[in-house]
């Protein structure tokens, strides 16, 4: 079976004024399906650059990016937004929440640009709510809810249209050490029980144990990529290595 992602000799300019920023220089790997990767790197190593590029968000200069067989680069606007709705769900470390709505209607969200026809979208809702452990908080507004609550309605509605991938850009950045922990495990049991492949930018080392492999970007170029279970990978997914077994994953 082909990787989820593959990615070629991926780069990608910018231009501020008159200067020239090389945000990636060649980035070339692939991505299996139902893996659980980190991507780790000082500011201005290419990471976030690197995960706009995955999410759809962004365009390469140049360079191949195959999600599932497709290349992305060669597709339309409104052919990526389709990909973005189906296949992508986005977690970022400032919630994104809409203030004036309820943790129902926030996880509810996303089902208004895609095609819902025959789905219940409130009954959808409260199932993802309920999956990260907020049953019962379908009505609180955003100022009712902690940060991990918050983050939790943002995992929620990041699940609403069953994506393949999570992206995740510092999901735990406004956390303490204690919820930041209580959101992982959420990631870790979406990798192993639905086989989510999930890949999030972080910059602590006690955050991306919790991956299977680990990705080192320093000035837009891949620099380390290791397994759980070695050294510059060990922690909480102890030995672990690879996607989980099939059957964990349905």
């Amino acid at each position: 079976m082909a990787p989820l992602i593959d990615v070629r000799n991926l780069t990608k300019t910018y231009r501020l004024g008159e200067v020239t920023v090389r945000a990636l220089r060649g980035v070339t790997l692939t991505i299996e399906r139902g893996s659980f990767v980190a991507v780790m790197g000082p500011s201005g190593s290419g990471k976030s650059t690197f995960m706009n590029l995955l999410g759809c968000l962004d365009r390469p200069t140049s360079g191949r990016y195959l999600l599932d067989g497709v290349p992305v680069e060669s597709l339309d606007r409104d052919q990526l937004a389709e990909i973005r709705n189906r296949k992508i769900g986005f977690i970022f470390q400032t919630f994104n929440l809409l203030s004036r709505m309820t943790a129902l209607e926030n996880a509810e969200l996303p089902l208004l640009y895609t095609s819902g026809e025959g789905v219940d979208g409130a009954a959808l809702a409260r199932r993802m709510l309920a999956a990260v452990g907020l049953g019962g908080r379908e009505q609180s507004l955003p100022s009712q809810l902690s940060g991990g609550q918050q983050q939790r309605v943002a995992i929620a509605r990041a699940l609403i249209n069953r994506p393949e991938i999570l992206l995740a850009d510092e999901p735990t950045g406004q956390l303490d050490t204690q919820t930041g922990a209580e959101i992982m495990e959420i990631f870790v049991r979406l990798n192993r029980e639905r086989g989510i492949t999930i890949l999030l930018v972080t910059h602590s080392d006690e955050i991306a144990a919790y991956a299977e492999r680990v990705i080192g970007f320093r000035d837009g170029r891949v620099v380390s990529d290791t397994l759980a279970g070695t050294p510059a990978a060990s922690g909480p997914r102890g030995m672990r290595a690879g996607p989980a077994p099939a059957e964990a994953r349905r």
